[in-house]
């Protein structure tokens, strides 16, 4: 019997553990290729989750801003002005926190990025579609 080496003997064990290495690696990157295609179909419902709360927390602090207007009016030494200025500032940046989604979005992906939004509103001066 021929006796091997302990250098070659190493050798050849590292070949087999470096295949199995690479075999199991392959196996993980098409497992992962599924797992990114689940996360980015489910990143488009928290889009549209994180929209619609912006679109309401706006709102709400509109309304809160107004409310405090009133209460600035009616006694100016307990509601300092700046508060509902504040306010008005915090309503108007959630309100268009979706329009900054879509321009980051196109910034970041291209034209194909998506977003979610309102759809069916026609904005001032726009023609109606034809179809509707």
């Amino acid at each position: 019997m021929k006796k091997v080496s302990l250098k070659k003997a190493g050798l050849l064990t590292m070949g087999a553990v470096l295949c199995l290495l690479i075999a199991s690696i392959a196996e993980a990157l098409s497992g992962i290729s599924s797992v990114a295609t689940n996360v980015v179909g489910n990143l488009s419902g928290v889009a549209k989750l994180i929209t619609a709360g912006a679109y309401v927390a706006g709102l709400g602090f509109g309304v809160g801003a107004v409310v405090k207007f009133k209460a600035h009016k009616d006694n100016a030494q307990q509601v300092p002005i700046g508060q509902p200025i504040a306010l008005l500032f915090v309503a108007a940046a959630l309100i268009f926190i979706p329009s900054v989604y879509q321009t980051s979005g196109g910034t970041l992906f291209g034209s194909s990025g998506a977003t979610a939004g309102i759809s069916g509103v026609t904005g001032f001066g726009a023609k109606k579609p034809s179809g509707q």
